[in-house]
């Protein structure tokens, strides 16, 4: 007897929210402050609307429909409608230049964006630029067109108004594409990286699970992570069908706004980069903590060692250390403990398990390799290039571009340099480019600015690598002091040394700076420091 032949597209995720969650809420608080709040019913009738609305437009199967949004509502209709109607979501990163914003849009043949009214003028920037060139439409999202030097601009709720409310399944090969999504560029221009109907329901599906995010119909998600990167972690694409309330916060981060948020809609999963929940720590104390958060993913760097500790001890709140790419659609491990860690004490399972990139999920497989390309053991010491494959893990770039980063058997080169050890858990010591070699051995960047940023006198820490005639490279540490506090190379020196760093590791000078420069995405910008100290 075989098994019934069901094409895994977003098909089959779509319609379980409005069937068996229909009263479950989807919350945005939007720029101006006010808070749009509808049901998966709703939201679903209105996804069907645009599903009908894109057809309208004469968009063909397979074209790309970019979005220049922020997190909420509307761009979660968009996340849906799109690639039901077999067309391809392209989420546009609105951090990146006029320039590179024009670039990916002619890359990647974009046909349509939907845009975000405070964010018209940027693509007014992109269009003085010739980038919009093959783009037939421009849809605002929201109730009407405001003044904007853009042609034919149409406004969103207008785009849909009166068209039907449902919408024939479609019959969509499940290895068809479903989502592009570029890199964020920091070495060299963005690459594009396609998704699949098959490889976002697989992801989907594994995502949800409690080796990995741990959503369900009872609880209530924040993606702080933008759903312009990375699919926003693929918090759209599994907390919908799971029924989990979803909430958004619209616009530029508010530390007070977010944990405000979080606390009146009692979120009890939240994503983000460590710089966000850095800068959130402050709010949550001021508000006496976060009684209804079970944990935090944090992802996109290793978050320092203080401050998961911090949040585990003064708000009772895990920070789950997530891994993950661009190319890994993007989760690929968590930093789950174990069963038989459950009587482990907080500074045990610390060390073990929550100051590392976690454990592989289910379908990923790891490797890493030393230069010559053999597998390295998982012994703990064995330091080498990490290496993933699977079925959510990207295995080429749009255009055949970065052609190395693949192997002919189907494993990409992440460009992360990892440790595994014997249980299994991987530890990022740091990306290639980042490692600092000094005379002949290697120096963790990310090792160093979690120590640094434990002394209580620094808000933030970022290590570079500067040329140095002697001994090749030499670590740089860039730092922004809390307000009203100094810092000196002498004091973070002894106190590097006396958590263990070795004194040819110690740091010859110190740059302080007001903060450290950040990403498109949110991650400090080493590249930006490099330009600016490496002299």
């Amino acid at each position: 007897m075989a098994m019934m032949e069901t094409p895994l597209n977003t098909w089959l995720l779509f319609g379980h929210a409005p069937r068996y969650f229909p009263d479950t809420e989807v919350v945005t608080r939007l720029p101006d402050g006010r808070v749009h709040r509808y049901t998966y019913a709703e939201f679903a009738r209105r996804a069907q609307q645009l599903m009908h609305a894109l057809d309208a437009l004469g968009l063909a199967p397979g074209d790309r429909v970019a979005t220049l949004a922020w997190n909420g509502y509307r761009h979660l209709e968009a996340y849906w409608a799109v690639p039901c109607t077999g067309r391809v979501l392209h989420t546009l990163n609105l951090r990146l230049s006029p320039e590179d914003l024009a670039y990916v849009i002619g890359h990647a043949d974009d046909r349509a964006v939907l845009a975000d009214p405070d964010l018209l003028p940027l693509l007014e920037k992109v269009h003085e630029r010739g980038g919009l060139a093959g783009v037939r439409h421009i849809v605002v999202l929201g109730d009407k067109v405001p003044d904007t030097a853009l042609p034919g601009v149409v406004a969103y709720e207008e785009l849909i108004a009166g068209l039907p409310d449902a919408y024939a399944p479609r019959d969509i090969d499940e290895r068809s594409p479903l989502g592009l999504c570029y890199t964020s560029g920091t070495t060299g221009r963005p690459k594009g990286v396609i998704y699949t109907h098959r490889s976002t329901v697989l992801h989907a599906i594994a995502a949800s699970s409690q080796a990995a995010m741990s959503i369900g119909p009872g609880d209530c998600v924040l993606p702080v992570v933008p759903m312009f990167h990375a699919n926003a972690w693929g918090v759209p694409y599994t907390a919908t069908p799971y029924g989990a309330k979803q909430v958004f916060l619209s616009g530029s981060l508010d530390p007070a706004a977010l944990v405000e948020l979080m606390a009146a809609e009692r979120v009890t999963v939240a994503a983000g980069v460590p710089t966000i929940w850095m800068a959130v720590a402050d709010e949550i104390a001021a508000r006496g903590g976060l009684p209804e958060l079970r944990h935090l993913l944090c992802g996109g760097a290793r978050p320092p060692r203080a401050l998961i500790e911090r949040y585990r001890r003064d708000f009772g709140i895990p920070l789950v250390q997530v891994w993950g790419m661009t190319e890994t659609s993007p989760l690929a491990s968590l930093a789950w403990p174990k069963e038989h860690m459950r009587d482990w004490d907080e500074e045990r399972i610390t060390d073990a398990v929550r100051t590392r990139a976690g454990l592989p999920l289910p379908g990923v497989q790891m490797d890493i390799r030393d230069e010559a390309g053999n597998s390295l053991d998982w012994d703990s010491i064995s330091m080498g290039d990490l290496l993933v494959r699977g079925p959510w893990i990207a295995d080429s770039y749009l255009g055949g571009e970065g052609a190395a980063q693949f192997t002919e058997d189907g494993w990409f080169r992440t460009g992360d340099i990892a440790v595994g050890s014997p249980d299994g858990y991987v530890v990022i010591a740091d990306r290639a480019k980042d490692l600092i070699k000094s005379g002949g051995e290697w120096i963790s960047s990310v090792d160093m600015e979690s120590a640094v940023m434990a002394l209580p006198e620094v808000a933030e820490a970022a290590v570079i690598a500067v040329p140095d005639d002697k001994w090749q490279e030499r670590p740089l540490i860039c730092v922004a002091p809390r307000p009203g506090s100094t810092v000196t190379l002498a004091r973070i020196r002894d106190h590097l040394e006396a958590t263990g760093f070795a004194r040819w590791q110690l740091p010859d000078r110190i740059e302080v700076v007001e903060a450290i420069p950040r990403t498109g995405v949110g991650k400090f910008d080493k590249k930006a420091l490099r330009a600016r100290f490496d002299s």
